[in-house]
């Protein structure tokens, strides 16, 4: 990010002793076109201290409500380099070939105005889960290479923050330098006319009469230099001036623009002579450039999440989950029950049609338990409770069929909830 980087220069300029880690304190990180948002500093720690990482970029995703207690993933940023056509793409053949289960819709909204990718969710999926998995298997979530890498003194080096920046920071002294010696030819050369023009005003008379008693511009000239001890420039400055100049008002315009000449002289000559002048010189041309062209962060710089399992992305909570007769699962947060005292009214659990389901089993869990569903064919099958489809009171479920590998004439006969479950202990 521009405006990052200048303040990392300045705060060189202002510290040459400065280290890494204060320098990070200013320049954060890369800053990619598309923005999208980095996952942990490691990657980009390794890259400033060493010259080489690895950063890990995350499309920027959202979770929205829609109605009939669906969701969608709107995502309006994506990682740099990555083609959006193709991400679609390789979103839809997943969905083809059954690695992502429950989503409906995905199309791409993108206009004028910004990104915008659309993937509609079925109602009795977890939609944390479903982005969760697009991060694992497509390109909304990809990994970026570093390499500081730069020609110094013509051979190749790879560099550290703080080295790079102290090389742009020699590059521009030479700039600066550079341009204060050309700019401080053109202000000699410019004193040099004016003093040839100030030598004429003083003489002028005598100047007049050498030119009208002269028989051809040369040959005046020549009279020129040798009777006032001119320069040919400034002789030639002399026959160029016009009539207007010999006015009072331009005699005192060219003594003015003298002694602005000369003060740039000596301020153009001291800054050659003073590193810290030429440093400043630079750092008002950093601000400068900042305040012209710099920006706001587009990359947002966040922990890594991407290692966490997704249960630590889910908040635990207590849920009771209903398996009916004729074989329908749902799980429901705990605020759809209350205690019903003396005399009340309890809470419609159905359609109330004669021919409704009726639970066979309901138990308290939560969202982190492993749910154990034992079958009639000896085996067994674990699903964690935030994976069962959330439903509301009155709503049937979701068949266990469709969401547990089961075989035809196989039956649900036990459900037990655990805490922990870890396979070797039952091996």
């Amino acid at each position: 990010n521009l405006s990052e980087v200048v303040d990392g220069l300045i705060m060189l300029i202002d510290n040459s002793d400065i280290e890494i880690p204060e320098l990070m304190t200013a320049i954060k990180g890369p800053d990619f076109p598309t923005g999208a948002t980095i996952l942990g500093t490691e990657g980009i720690r390794s890259a400033y201290t060493t010259g080489r990482g690895i950063v890990k970029i995350r499309a920027q995703a959202e979770i929205e409500p829609m109605q009939k207690g669906k969701h969608r993933i709107v995502v309006t940023e994506i990682p740099y380099q990555v083609n959006k056509a193709r991400l679609i793409e390789s979103i839809a053949q997943l969905v083809k070939d059954g690695v992502i289960e429950g989503i409906t819709d995905l199309r791409d909204e993108s206009d004028r105005r910004g990104m915008r990718i659309v993937v509609e969710l079925r109602n009795d999926v977890v939609p944390d889960v479903i982005l969760n998995q697009l991060y694992k298997h497509t390109k909304l979530q990809d990994s970026f290479g570093i390499i500081m890498l730069a020609l110094v003194d013509g051979h190749p080096r790879v560099l550290n923050l703080k080295e790079i920046l102290v090389h742009y920071l020699n590059h521009q002294k030479e700039v600066i330098t550079r341009r204060t010696r050309y700019e401080l030819g053109k202000a000699k050369d410019r004193a040099h006319i004016l003093e040839g023009l100030k030598i004429a005003l003083d003489n002028l008379d005598a100047v007049i009469n050498t030119i009208r008693s002269s028989a051809n511009a040369d040959i005046a000239k020549t009279a020129l230099v040798e009777k006032f001890t001119l320069s040919l420039r400034q002789a030639q400055a002399i026959l160029d001036m016009r009539l207007q100049r010999l006015t009072g008002l331009e005699r005192k315009k060219i003594d003015d623009e003298y002694i602005d000449v000369m003060e740039t002289i000596d301020w153009l000559e001291s800054g050659l002579a003073d590193e810290q002048k030429v440093l400043n010189i630079i750092k008002e041309d950093l601000l400068e450039m900042k305040k012209k062209f710099g920006d706001a962060r587009r990359t947002i710089l966040s922990h890594d999440t991407s290692s966490m399992d997704m249960e630590d992305l889910i908040a635990e909570e207590d849920i009771v989950i209903t398996i009916s007769h004729q074989g329908y699962i749902k799980r429901q947060t705990l605020d759809n029950f209350r205690n019903q005292k003396r005399g009340g009214v309890g809470k419609t659990g159905g359609s109330g049609k004669k021919n409704d389901d009726c639970a066979e089993h309901l138990f308290l869990s939560t969202t982190h338990h492993n749910i154990l569903f034992f079958t009639n064919k000896g085996r067994v099958y674990r699903q964690k409770g935030y994976e069962i489809p959330e439903a509301g009171r009155t709503a049937k479920g979701t068949a266990i069929i469709n969401l547990l590998p089961i075989e035809q004439g196989e039956k649900i006969t036990a459900v037990i909830p655990v805490k922990e479950f870890k396979t070797e202990q039952y091996m």
